[in-house]
């Protein structure tokens, strides 16, 4: 069941809306422009600070099937410290079951190996691309932990021209204004670099057939795809974005399933004077088979947030009498 959370994430991540009639741009586009840069800037400061901290999870998982029946759920709690320098999720109740000290080691010891292979991945990699005169990877810091990345996974590039003020909100007693923003290059490949003519001519028709309808379908999604953010205007911070779709229906398959709704979210919290950390992330989807209505949610919560400890262990009190 893990291996669906990360499909989910980028299942969400194509997820469409489309903009609301008669919507204009806000009024002076240039300062909004200007603010959301800095808000964004905000946002990298945020993420790199959050490597600092340690904290407690709970990671929340449900699928409900025709009549919203439950289908398959957990709950799975988790504290995370530093090992040798490297951020280390340890598990302590699964579905409120405590989990037994050799398993927690085990658990342990296997996100420690898999942090430092892809530590070794990520500088390997660098280091080919530095040799081909390429600049580093884009992506998460070579030593970046695995919350941050995770909790950031709608961290993707914004492009000024494209942000509208929908209004003003009080959002957790935080004045927020409500920005709406209409990518236009979130699903084309514009960036990678055109196959040569020679290349062109070796592809089958099936291949370039396929290689048309992929880029007509990213088409349309950078067409209606809507993020909401809604920003503290004196401290340029983002307290909450959103990633929403209300309309699937060019998808191929569509005959066979509709998809009725995706949101993908992240909310920030406060849990130290002017220090900004995520406070949970949740992605939802909606669609519906010949034999009824299907929904899957996946939640995590985040809280204690404490200053990392390089030398810190997960110490459990053994029951008495062993």
């Amino acid at each position: 069941m893990r291996s669906f959370v990360p499909a989910l994430v980028m299942l969400a991540m194509t997820g469409v809306s489309v903009p609301s009639a008669g919507q204009a741009p806000a009024a002076n586009t240039t300062d909004l422009d200007a603010f959301m840069a800095r808000a964004l800037q905000r946002r990298d400061v945020n993420r790199k600070t959050l490597s600092d901290y340690v904290l407690d999870e709970v990671e929340l998982f449900e699928i409900l099937g025709p009549g919203r029946t439950p289908l398959n759920r957990f709950k799975r709690e988790y504290t995370w410290y530093v090992r040798d320098g490297v951020h280390v999720r340890s598990p302590l109740k699964f579905d409120g079951v405590p989990i037994p000290e050799a398993d927690r080691r085990a658990y342990e010891d296997r996100w420690y190996q898999s942090e430092l292979n892809r530590r070794k991945f990520r500088t390997e990699r660098d280091e080919r691309r530095a040799k081909e005169g390429k600049p580093p990877s884009l992506g998460p810091a070579i030593n970046e932990p695995r919350f941050v990345s995770e909790s950031y996974f709608l961290g993707f590039r914004f492009d000024p021209g494209n942000y509208y003020l929908a209004g003003r909100e009080t959002l957790d007693s935080h004045e927020v204004m409500r920005i709406e923003y209409y990518p236009t290059h979130l699903f084309s490949d514009s960036k990678e670099p055109r196959e040569s003519k020679q290349q062109t001519k070796k592809e089958s028709k099936a291949s370039e057939k396929e290689r048309r309808e992929e880029e007509e379908i990213g088409r349309k999604m950078n067409k209606t795809a809507l993020i909401t953010l809604w920003v503290a205007p004196e401290e340029h911070q983002i307290v909450k974005f959103t990633f929403d779709n209300v309309w699937m229906d060019f998808l191929p398959a569509a005959w066979l399933v509709r998809i009725d709704g995706l949101r993908a979210s992240m909310e920030m919290g406060q849990p130290f004077q002017g220090v900004w950390l995520p406070k949970n992330l949740s992605i939802h989807a909606g669609l519906t088979l010949a034999n009824g209505g299907y929904e899957a949610t996946y939640r995590r919560d985040f809280s204690n947030y404490r200053q990392a400890d390089v030398t810190s262990r997960v110490k459990v009190k053994e029951p008495k009498g062993r």
